[in-house]
């Protein structure tokens, strides 16, 4: 009888970890909310306000460069842009990309946006003392706990989707393609 209890036990501590793992990495914000806006530094040394991208779609993309997932996701990343960037929808006018790299310093951060032919301006450094719990500024404000992680953004700045598959964003995207 008393195994029977143990192995009870032992079921629930389990189920009680993953839940705990679930709900910790949940994104801060839902659909629908107002993205919070920041500023930051560019690549170029550039001020950047995520506020003066407003009228466009944002794909806001926390990522690094040390991160195999990441760095798969970003051809698919490239094609959105390339596709999107100049697009005019129905209530907005072309998709940005902008990167938030999760990094330690910037030399493998420069490299592999190079390397990884992302051409669009908005790259921006959150510096991070440790790739177990995400310390930049903005990862704070967003709540970051993994990567990649991305919010799309639409033109009056409200989130309308978290951790989209890219082709997903590509069909969401053209339904709103003007006509």
């Amino acid at each position: 009888m008393l195994k029977k209890y143990n192995w009870l036990i032992i079921i629930v501590i389990i189920a009680l970890i993953y839940l705990g793992k679930h709900l910790y990495f949940q994104p801060k914000y839902t659909n629908g909310k107002p993205a919070p806006t920041f500023n930051a530094q560019l690549i170029t040394g550039q001020n950047f306000s995520l506020e003066s991208l407003k009228g466009q779609y944002v794909l806001l993309d926390f990522w690094g460069s040390w991160c195999g997932p990441c760095r798969r996701t970003n051809p698919h990343l490239v094609t959105l842009h390339n596709k999107f960037n100049k697009a005019r929808f129905d209530n907005g006018k072309g998709l940005t990309i902008v990167n938030v790299a999760i990094e330690k310093d910037s030399s493998r951060w420069r490299r592999a946006i190079v390397q990884d032919e992302l051409n669009w301006p908005y790259h921006i450094m959150d510096k991070t003392t440790s790739f177990k719990f995400f310390n930049g500024e903005i990862s704070n404000l967003y709540g970051i706990k993994e990567v990649p992680t991305s919010y799309l953004i639409d033109p009056q700045g409200d989130i309308i989707g978290i951790n989209m598959a890219t082709d997903h964003i590509d069909r969401l995207l053209e339904q709103h393609l003007s006509k």
